[in-house]
């Protein structure tokens, strides 16, 4: 993974993740603010972890007990900022610097930094379903930021551990196949504080997606399906007599391309991605569609911020 540069970083710096309702495992309040440090409400403690700003921290606890500890105001109890990852083989399509996977990857790194920078508590995980989840995980110490085996980073809070965030995300690859509707209803289950949920993907998955979104719903997650296509799934430049393989399952299929079919095609994905639209907005789910021609940056700058999904 490409490191941030420091203008990149200082922007990103500026953004917080917002969550519109309560979740489970926060305390006060309907709507969670992203400005930090500015209410007097006192709300609780937390033990300091590395990359915490120092003049956060509580000087009179620390005299008494010599341990560091933030103080935390009402309207910044962290959240739990869950990134979803579709780490199968049809998500390593697009050329060069619009390589789903890799565009997947660098908008994990983005977000994640956001998390953590805010304090928020951040986990990143691979969805491929040859990685199966265990039944009860046992959590990893909050800041540890290590990785569970090749497929999990996290939970981690604190801007210190964007390092090792991009390690992890620096490991992963595309490979075999993802079934959406297991790998989130099986996440959904597993013992986790329910927050934010960013499911990264481009929704190749036969078995289909609605019913792992209803999962992570009805645990208490709040969703945004960033919806990931590469220019040429839109624009197919093909043409003539032609033998199509899936990427995942090795299937073929033969076609002959030709103008009226390249038309009923990009019909058929505008129909398809205004099904998924419909689909969300009735479940209350963010739907943001994105070509990987588009600039991370102006995604997270501009599109995430008009969508109310960071401020």
């Amino acid at each position: 993974m490409p490191l941030f540069d420091e203008k990149t970083l200082r922007k990103l710096d500026r953004l917080a993740l917002v969550a519109a309702r309560v979740r489970a495992g926060q305390i006060r309040g309907e709507r969670r603010s992203t400005k930090r440090g500015t209410s007097i409400e006192f709300a609780d403690y937390r033990n300091y972890t590395r990359g915490d700003d120092l003049r956060r921290v509580d000087w009179n606890v620390y005299a008494r007990l010599e341990r560091p500890f933030i103080k935390l105001l009402e309207e910044e109890e962290d959240l739990a900022v869950h990134i979803l990852v579709d780490a199968s083989r049809s998500m390593e399509w697009g050329e060069g610097e619009y390589n789903k996977f890799d565009y997947a990857l660098i908008l994990t790194a983005a977000l994640g930094y956001i998390a953590l920078a805010a304090g928020d508590r951040l986990t990143v995980t691979m969805l491929r379903s040859n990685f199966p989840f265990p039944p009860h995980p046992n959590p990893l110490p909050l800041g540890e930021g290590r990785v569970r085996g090749v497929r999990q980073f996290g939970p981690a809070r604190g801007r210190g551990h964007l390092l090792p965030l991009l390690t992890f995300l620096d490991e992963q690859a595309g490979e075999g196949t993802t079934d959406l509707n297991a790998q989130l209803r099986d996440y959904a289950l597993a013992a986790r504080r329910p927050g934010l949920a960013f499911v990264l993907t481009d929704l190749f998955s036969p078995a289909g997606y609605t019913d792992g979104l209803n999962a992570l719903q009805g645990r208490g997650y709040e969703v945004s399906m960033i919806h990931l296509l590469a220019p040429d799934e839109l624009e197919p430049p093909l043409a003539g007599d032609l033998r199509l393989m899936d990427v995942e399952t090795g299937a073929g299929q033969e076609v002959t391309l030709d103008g009226s079919l390249r038309e009923l095609y990009k019909r058929r994905v505008v129909a398809w991605r205004d099904e998924i639209e419909s689909h969300c907005l009735k479940r209350d789910v963010h739907y943001v569609p994105v070509v990987t021609s588009t600039a991370w940056e102006r995604l997270v700058l501009y599109h995430l911020r008009r969508q109310g999904l960071v401020k």
